[in-house]
């Protein structure tokens, strides 16, 4: 039987450009196509480590600690002054820290009122440690402060990042100062 070529009876039309997708319209269609991948991902997963032996965990054999473990201060230093300002940073961390006043309404100090608080009345060991933190506050921002009550307003309430860490360094250069 011979060939026939096919003769074209009508025009045929051309098929329509695809109208473009809407931006969501691709986003869909991709986490679409994503997940279908991610799921055959997963399963080729599960197949190809199904023969790896593994033995349960005993889950009493884990150990449990609290959610929100509880700060304790650090072992004293030998110096008194150092002691005194460890002390203080430990308050702030446990009481909180505030700026613009002594004390605020939630029981949080002002580095000074800190100091103060954990000196017990004795105002010659308050002032060493005041002494040696305004050292520290200036070996960090020069002559910009007059007073540890200066430099701790100057931050704003609920960042007591700098004063905190000024608080520590001051109580390890008295430390090393021996005092």
């Amino acid at each position: 039987m011979p060939y026939a070529t096919p003769t074209p009876t009508s025009a045929v039309a051309a098929p329509s450009p695809a109208a473009a997708l809407s931006l969501e319209e691709r986003l869909t269609l991709v986490s679409t196509t994503m997940t279908a991948r991610l799921d055959e991902a997963a399963v080729a997963y599960e197949i190809n480590t199904a023969h790896i032996p593994t033995t349960p965990i005993d889950l009493n054999d884990l150990v449990a600690l609290p959610l929100t473990p509880t700060l304790q201060p650090p072992a004293p230093p030998s110096t008194p002054v150092a002691a005194l300002l460890q002390r203080a940073h430990h308050r702030l961390l446990t009481d909180g820290w505030c700026a613009g006043s002594f004390r605020n309404e939630y029981g949080a100090l002002c580095l000074f009122g800190a100091i103060r608080s954990e000196a017990h009345r004795d105002p010659g060991l308050e002032m060493d440690a005041i002494t040696v933190l305004m050292d520290t506050i200036r070996r960090q921002f020069g002559d910009r402060f007059e007073s540890v009550p200066a430099f701790n307003d100057s931050f704003r309430a609920g960042d007591a990042r700098i004063p905190l860490r000024i608080l520590g360094q001051a109580a390890d250069l008295a430390d090393a100062r021996s005092l």
